[in-house]
């Protein structure tokens, strides 16, 4: 009987082929002569992607509200003393900014911590700069000798006040309330040093029926009041 040259075992049909080989730990399969590894348990699950997803929403969102947080600031108005123009419950908006590339200027109106708890923040205009010097005379204020026109709506004075004279020190505020006979402002605290200051007021976005920018206006002594630009 004639003989092939090679024979096969009836039960090399069940053997795996040649070129692959199984390791120890079943879930990896190594291609003989390849470098390439595949591992069932290596693909993220979709529960760590959504929680990674989350936190970086988080993280991001936090980042963001900080980096606002350096720039505008939101107040609730909790005092009379600007009453008729700011009542209280009212929210506004405060410019962070506004005096790190300019300076205060009268008339603007502005926040600051008050100076005997810095804690407390209040809400007052600026009546006089550094160098000058005020009076109150009865319901009218007088700037180096010169009565200033205000042309915003107030509550006056008494016609028989009278406060000063005060020169402004470098580097300081005189401050007033436009609800005059009801307001802790320079004539009881003094004057306002400028690293206090925490900006000017912005918008005013609450009642939305007063929703707008914070009118400021441009006071000089013995001239026309005029509203800023």
């Amino acid at each position: 009987m004639n003989m092939t040259e090679t024979t096969k075992n009836a039960r090399d049909e069940y053997a795996l082929p040649a070129e692959y080989v199984l390791s120890r730990d079943a879930d990896v399969a190594v291609a003989a002569g390849s470098d390439e590894v595949h591992h069932a348990g290596d693909e993220p699950s979709m529960t760590w992607l959504l929680l990674r997803e989350l936190i970086e929403t988080v993280v991001l969102s936090l980042v963001i509200f900080l980096l606002i947080r350096q720039v505008v600031q939101n107040y609730r108005i909790e005092s009379h003393s600007m009453e008729p123009n700011f009542y209280e419950g009212q929210f506004i908006l405060v410019n962070k900014l506004a005096y790190k590339f300019g300076a205060p200027q009268r008339g603007d109106v502005i926040v600051f911590h008050n100076p005997n708890n810095p804690d407390e923040d209040y809400i007052k205009r600026v009546i006089g700069l550094p160098g000058d010097t005020v009076e109150i005379a009865g319901q009218s204020v007088v700037i180096n000798g010169e009565v200033m026109a205000e042309p915003y709506d107030m509550n006056m004075l008494r016609p028989d006040t009278y406060f000063g004279p005060l020169v402004v020190s470098p580097d300081h505020l005189f401050v007033m309330g436009d609800n005059r006979p009801n307001s802790k402002d320079s004539r009881s605290f003094g004057q306002l040093s400028s690293d206090l200051i925490v900006g000017k007021a912005w918008v005013r976005v609450w009642p939305i029926t007063e929703f707008g920018s914070v009118e400021h206006y441009q006071l000089e002594p013995g001239a026309t009041a005029q509203a800023a630009p």
